[in-house]
């Protein structure tokens, strides 16, 4: 079975509350490479220290590797469960 990305957009990513996370992540990394901590392309996640994406005081962020940021298991509240990250 093929993925339908059309269908999952528009059942999903269009929604207004996901519309608001993809804005909160992106202003993240827009901050962290406006303080020269990210570059375009560098293959590296912005990670939030404290776990909660909507946090971006710049001191609440670093740059982590895909692999590692995306490791940690979530609540539901999309906090990590081992927040020593």
């Amino acid at each position: 079975m093929t993925r339908n990305y059309k269908s999952e957009y528009r059942n999903y990513h269009s929604k207004p509350k996901q519309k608001k996370n993809r804005a909160s992540r992106n202003a993240a990394r827009a901050k962290m490479m406006k303080a020269g901590k990210a570059k375009k392309g560098d293959g590296k996640d912005v990670a939030h220290k404290n776990g909660n994406p909507k946090d971006n005081k710049l001191k609440n962020l670093k740059s982590q590797s895909k692999s590692k940021n995306r490791s940690y298991a979530r609540t539901k509240t999309a906090k990590k469960k081992n927040p020593k990250s």
